[in-house]
């Protein structure tokens, strides 16, 4: 009777460690990977439009994604391509520019 409790001893140890490791990568996962979705350009109100067309001076808009953070704020990702290199910019929902990325995560 005791080689049995040391087993589901054992197997409980196993169960809940897997159990853990398993969300642990899915929190890496998802603070790696912001919640977002695709949204058309002609969509955005005037002013993001007019922020993303003067940074994006004559490149062709790729992708406009809007991103969303943990604590509830959101931006749009911006994916740019000029003379077949891609780049990437944030714009804040009031058109403000935020930041340049200084590499391309696709």
């Amino acid at each position: 009777m005791e080689e049995r409790k040391i087993d589901v001893k054992t197997t409980k140890a196993a169960l809940i460690t897997a159990i853990v490791d398993g969300l642990a990568c899915s929190a890496i996962a998802q603070l790696k990977e912001q919640p977002g979705e695709a949204v058309e350009l002609k969509s955005l109100p005037a002013s993001v439009q007019n922020t993303i067309n003067q940074k994006a001076a004559g490149g062709e808009v790729v992708q406009v994604r809007r991103e969303d953070d943990s604590n509830g704020k959101w931006n749009y990702e911006i994916v740019v391509k000029t003379n077949g290199k891609e780049s990437e910019f944030e714009v804040d929902p009031n058109g403000k520019f935020l930041r340049q990325h200084t590499e391309i995560k696709r």
